[in-house]
């Protein structure tokens, strides 16, 4: 993106006071005291990224992340089935397996294990949260418990209790992303099911409420009573209803927050408002960036980022168009970041930084950017295979290469 011009910034109040004076005297014009326009948004910076850990190498990164309050460690997802772990140290040669569940995993495609999150309160509460896809036929998407036997060391692979279970005819979009929201509800990214275009269904699963496919769900992991694996916080919009998670058909999901997606790659809350913003991989033509603070219709398969699609979508009213698109010229798969609160690059500071997994682009949008949907255009290459997005527990913000290595964002 092109770089807007710096303002001067507003005049001192000695000048306005003299201009005021002036103006006065000669009883004419006064056009003078009008207020001065805004100043310009503040360019984007370049960025760039540069190479940490550079002693360690992992097998199909998907996934890096600390735990709460401990910035001392780092937890890398492999697509394989392991987490491994190991000193947040600029020197570290070594790494130790967290927990492997390499056993009971499908992992042809884009399947496997993708998805790692830990209890807020971790590890006081042992819980952690692991996303991978279980074989079978049709497919099942799973998202399960393990608890750490050993105050955060490790997870114990047989302390696993599933939570939900998702059946899905196709090997693709299975969405994988798992994070505690602001409120300490647990977010779940699923995508629509895979194929193309939607296909399945006959409104497609993106815009069917009766299905978790296509979906972010919200559900409370401290509120399992009644034999349910988690409760239904009151603000989802289908809350009263079955739980489709074990079983519950027929009516709109309870655990629906946010659906009319395709397939979730990553998504994050802003430390600052505490907005949560989506990055939907797209279908032939358009990537696209969501931004919401309460659950919303994101489109798809009606629309593809702020593009008519299929027209026959069902009874779909009130979509949220995206805060942002770019079409394939620029890349193919759109992999979601983070908005940098961290103190390293203040020019960066507020701003939604994001990529793409196949042409290696990274951009930043301003976090606060609003009215019609931002058409992105250039970007800055980072050479990788941007496979996810990391954020210390700092602020600072990392990239995973899905060839294996580690890098560290930085911007000028």
């Amino acid at each position: 993106m092109a770089p807007d011009r710096h303002d001067t910034g507003p005049r001192s109040w000695p000048a306005l006071l003299l201009v005021a004076l002036l103006s006065g005297c000669g009883g004419g014009d006064d056009s003078s005291l009008q207020p001065e326009p805004p100043p310009p948004p503040a360019p984007a910076p370049t960025l760039a990224v540069t190479a940490v850990y550079p002693a360690l190498s992992f097998s199909s990164p998907v996934g890096m992340l600390q735990a709460p309050a401990d910035a001392t460690r780092w937890f890398v997802v492999e697509q394989g089935g392991l987490v491994r772990v190991f000193a947040n140290d600029a020197t570290v040669t070594t790494t130790s397996t967290f927990i492997d569940i390499s056993g009971r995993i499908s992992g042809d495609g884009e399947a496997g294990l993708l998805g790692l999150a830990f209890h807020p309160s971790f590890p006081a509460d042992p819980r952690a949260y692991l996303f991978y896809t279980a074989p079978g036929s049709p497919l099942i998407v799973r998202v399960s418990s393990f608890v750490t036997p050993d105050g955060g060391q490790t997870l114990d692979s047989a302390s696993e209790t599933i939570l939900l279970s998702v059946p899905k005819l196709e090997s693709n979009h299975n969405g994988g992303q798992l994070v505690f929201g602001p409120d300490g509800f647990l977010y779940i990214g699923i995508g629509d099911g895979g194929g193309s275009g939607d296909q399945h269904g006959s409104i497609g699963n993106g815009q069917s409420t009766q299905t978790l496919l296509g979906k972010v769900l919200r559900v409370d992991v401290d509120a399992n009573t009644g034999g349910a694996p988690y409760g239904i916080p009151a603000g989802n919009p289908f809350a009263g209803n079955a739980l489709c998670g074990i079983g519950g058909t027929g009516a709109p999901c309870a655990e629906i927050y946010a659906w009319g997606l395709r397939n979730p790659w990553r998504f994050s809350f802003d430390r600052t408002g505490g907005a949560l913003w989506i990055a939907d991989v797209g279908q032939g033509s358009w990537e696209e960036i969501d931004r919401i603070t309460a659950p919303a219709n994101l489109g798809w398969r009606c629309r593809e980022g702020a593009h008519v699609f299929n027209s026959d979508c069902g009874p779909a009213t009130d979509l949220v168009d995206p805060v942002a698109e770019y079409d394939h010229s620029l890349g193919i798969s759109v992999t979601g970041g983070y908005v940098y609160r961290g103190n390293t690059y203040t020019n960066l500071r507020g701003r939604y930084v994001f990529g793409d997994f196949g042409s290696g682009r990274l951009w930043s949008i301003a976090a606060d950017s609003s009215g019609s949907t931002i058409s992105i255009s250039g970007g800055d290459q980072s050479g990788l295979s941007i496979a996810s997005f990391a954020e210390g527990n700092d602020g600072e913000i990392y990239v995973v290469d899905y060839g294996g290595l580690l890098y560290r964002l930085t911007a000028s």
